[in-house]
């Protein structure tokens, strides 16, 4: 009796990477060299403080004082001096009462929502949020609605339905591919008036915005209001933030896994997070500048600005928006691609940051490079 042959692993991933490729969607590393000459416009530098001078002393001292990494857990001997200092001025500058920093913000998106939702919860959950918060959500396995991108109805009649449970609102503040900001104040009302905690990721908002939309719209130390926020976009560093009441901080720091099981931020980033902090607080017309790049490019372009730093250039399919974004490269200039599945709606772009650290001449070719590519390939 011959048995059916059964699929391997081998096999699995070989049609997986087969169906990928068809479909236009594989992605690939490409590492790039310290002196690379290519304009970026690709990456979440926002304000350009990645190599700002005063952040890379910091965090090179940083690295001399303390060494490569802060050694362990938070709640064993990796809190640092350095953690608690730049916890403080976060808050300062968020207008929060606390904040509490992880490794990433992705982990400060697990974080507060596993730490606050399970089985007994409800989860409202906006329709673009990032894969992190989609995760978080997940994992906790709170009962989950999915509400249509910015429907403040909608979110309404989900916490009708809620009634008695525990419930979290998910939103960004400035979402990530479409740079469309949340109906933040109208969120705040309803979670308010049904005693609901709003979650607003700013990794978008903080820097481009100052301290974000949410302290834009007089919602700091709200109490049904909790932040989180990425040190890695406009602050040129790595890791996360939780902020808002000290109530909550306390919990994450007794019952956030992604805290308690992960190993401190290192000192470098720490440190370089916290200068990029200071730069921004001294010169606030970085905010003013990356805000004017972004929409004169829109205008250029003939596209609606975003409120955020990211403008997203709808291309025709995934390979026509590999095909603009290679041509964009070979005359210099690095942009991003939106492709599915990372897209919402399904519509692939070229996705360009625009950023305060790029100098004059080199921000007006990369304009002209784009306009061109965008008419040639849309």
């Amino acid at each position: 009796m011959t048995s059916t042959p059964r699929n391997t692993w081998h096999d699995w991933l070989a049609a997986e990477a087969a169906k990928r490729e068809e479909a236009g969607l594989t992605r690939r590393l490409r590492p790039r060299a310290a002196d690379d000459s290519t304009i970026d416009l690709a990456g979440n530098d926002y304000l350009g403080l990645s190599r700002d001078p005063e952040v890379r002393r910091a965090a090179a001292d940083a690295a001399l004082t303390w060494g490569g990494g802060a050694g362990a857990s938070r709640l064993v001997t990796g809190t640092l001096d350095l953690h608690a200092q730049l916890e403080s001025e976060l808050a300062d500058y968020l207008g929060q009462p606390s904040a509490l920093v992880l490794s990433s913000g992705y982990a400060a998106n697990l974080a507060v929502v596993t730490a606050l939702a399970d089985r007994s919860a409800h989860i409202i959950s906006d329709a673009h949020i990032h894969a992190s918060l989609v995760d978080a959500a997940r994992l906790s396995r709170a009962r989950l609605t999915v509400v249509p991108h910015s429907d403040v109805d909608a979110v309404r009649a989900a916490l009708e339905a809620s009634e008695g449970e525990r419930t979290l609102v998910l939103a960004e503040s400035v979402y990530s591919v479409l740079g469309d900001a949340a109906p933040l104040a109208d969120l705040a009302e309803l979670c308010a008036t049904y005693d609901a905690l709003l979650v607003v990721d700013e990794a978008h908002g903080l820097g481009v915005h100052g301290p974000g939309l949410v302290a834009q719209a007089g919602l700091a130390g709200h109490p049904h209001v909790a932040v989180t926020a990425t040190l890695s976009k406009s602050l040129g560093s790595q890791g996360g933030a939780v902020l808002g009441p000290s109530a909550l901080r306390e919990h994450l720091v007794n019952r956030a896994r992604p805290f308690i099981f992960d190993t401190a931020l290192a000192p470098a980033p720490t440190a370089a997070a916290q200068a990029a902090l200071r730069v921004l607080r001294s010169r606030p017309g970085l905010s003013d500048l990356v805000r004017d790049r972004v929409r004169a490019l829109a205008d250029a372009l003939g596209v609606v600005a975003p409120d955020g730093a990211v403008l997203s250039i709808p291309m025709p399919s995934p390979q026509t928006a590999i095909a603009a974004q290679s041509a964009a490269f070979a005359d210099g200039i690095r942009v991003g691609c939106f492709r599915p599945p990372s897209v919402p709606d399904g519509i692939s772009r070229l996705r360009v940051t625009a950023s305060a650290g790029i100098v004059a001449a080199d921000w007006d070719r990369a304009v002209d490079v784009i306009v061109a590519v965008a008419k040639e390939h849309q």
